[in-house]
């Protein structure tokens, strides 16, 4: 679910990539498409300024640093790939006390091995999901571990129905069609029964204040399994910091704590750019479709990856580029400026439409929702209609199963010849890595049966929804 739509992740990967298999995977990609002859690597990019003719080129002056030699480049355009996970964000000024603690504190992204909590009494603040790998890691070394989180969140397991990993469930067309057409109120009560389904949220002081607009869930396996066991303690926000303690909102206790971690999350900038070609207000920028800013005379500059879609941001960024690259062309034209912005503040606004989920922040979108937004104007979206009358079996494997990425390959510019046999496959490939002890199934008439009466219930199910 999570690897660019013309290369899959080779056979033998887990369906969760661990950093190190997707560093590899990345230096593979690289290769296959000969890309690090076109990357500078170690160069820092110092400013990016219009041209004195940008009006009439849209051309970009482009300052770099390499080696203490600084270059300057002429491009008639530029894409900025630099993500919202730029600065870390350390909110000290929100702890009273802080600046007396005699023990250790530190942002989520310097940590590097738990053998730095052995026998201490730590603190993790933050229920991302760094914050609760943190914590679950810490309660194997330390002598105790509280996790503080302010709104709380769901907490999902990677293993979901039968063994099927969360995602590709979750992540279908049928149940994004769905849960679209839903009231969001009863959307939001399904995700609730849904998330509570595994252990019930409330007798773990987990469940979410906030059930209305829907947060990133958490994954992690082993999180529950940590606090039935006294390893991990669930605490309200942080009080007051004191030398070598901490008070939680809730209760005039001290705690002695030796070590914080603040996994309080990131903010973004792009100091080498101008405030007036984009500008980060309230942790969002005036972005058309995320990606163009929505005033400029020429859309010669786009942004890639800054974004939150609920799903992966491998293939959204990949799509992002293939529309961007068509813009950036004048294959596609962009609507004016005033009907940029228009779209620009009505998302910043955030209003509810009263259907499907409703999320937190401005960044955060529907993940097969706004990529197929994206494809429709490139012309590769899959034609579901048109598949269901001439290749059936692969029409009810896009609408009914995972929306892997390979779906968004199928057809358009940047079509990929593979992309029809990745998804006819994907299943195999999901079991390959768990299916390590090959087990001998005797076969079983009514499993046959039922997967047969399953499939023409299906293709009865898809014909009506298109009539």
């Amino acid at each position: 679910m999570s690897c660019y739509p013309d290369f899959p992740f080779p056979e033998d990967y887990p369906n969760y990539v661990p950093n190190s298999l997707f560093l590899d995977y990345l230096k593979m990609y690289a290769n296959r498409f000969n890309l690090l002859e076109c990357i500078q690597f170690k160069t820092k990019v110092c400013s990016v300024r219009k041209r004195p003719d940008f009006t009439a080129t849209g051309q970009w002056e482009v300052v770099t640093l390499c080696e203490g030699r600084q270059e300057s480049a002429i491009f008639d355009g530029v894409m900025v790939c630099t993500g919202y996970l730029t600065n870390p964000y350390l909110p000290l000024d929100s702890f009273p006390g802080i600046n007396t603690f005699k023990g250790q504190y530190f942002h989520s992204r310097e940590y590097k091995h738990p053998d730095i909590f052995r026998d201490k009494n730590v603190l993790v603040i933050g229920m991302g999901n760094s914050g609760t790998d943190i914590a679950v890691e810490a309660s194997h070394l330390a002598k105790k571990v509280f996790l503080s989180t302010t709104g709380g969140a769901w907490v999902i397991s990677r293993v979901f129905d039968s063994g099927y990993p969360w995602d590709m469930v979750f992540m279908t067309r049928f149940q994004n069609t769905f849960r679209n057409s839903l009231p969001t109120p009863i959307v939001n009560w399904l995700i609730a029964r849904r998330m509570n389904s595994w252990f019930n949220h409330a007798n773990y002081g987990l469940i979410p204040e906030d059930r209305v607009q829907l947060r990133e869930p958490v994954l992690n396996d082993e999180l529950p399994g940590r606090i039935i066991t006294g390893k991990v303690l669930i605490k309200p926000r942080i009080k007051e910091v004191k030398e070598n303690s901490v008070v939680f909102s809730n209760t005039p206790k001290e705690e002695p704590i030796d070590i914080i971690v603040f996994a309080t999350g990131y903010t973004f900038a792009f100091p080498f750019l101008d405030e007036t070609i984009v500008k980060v207000e309230d942790g969002q920028a005036s972005l058309y479709k995320y990606i163009f800013p929505a005033h400029l005379p020429k859309p010669t500059l786009a942004v890639i990856g800054l974004i939150k879609p609920l799903g992966s941001l491998l293939p959204t960024g990949d799509t992002q580029a293939r529309w961007a690259v068509r813009v950036l062309k004048g294959v596609i034209k962009l609507p004016p400026s005033s009907i940029m912005i228009e779209e620009v503040n009505e998302r910043k606004q955030n209003k509810p439409s009263g259907f499907g989920l409703r999320y937190c922040k401005a960044l955060e979108t529907d993940y097969i929702t706004y990529v197929d937004e994206l494809l429709t104007a490139i012309n590769a979206k899959p034609n579901l209609f048109s598949l269901l009358l001439t290749d059936p079996r692969l029409a009810l494997a896009i609408f009914f199963g995972p929306c892997t990425p390979y779906q968004f390959r199928l057809t358009g510019p940047g079509k990929w010849e593979g992309a029809r046999n990745a998804i006819m496959t994907q299943w195999d490939r999901t079991f390959k890595a768990t299916k390590t002890r090959i087990v001998q199934e005797s076969p079983s008439l009514f499993a046959s049966l039922l997967k047969l009466f399953s499939f023409l219930a299906l293709l009865v199910a898809i014909f009506l929804i298109f009539l």
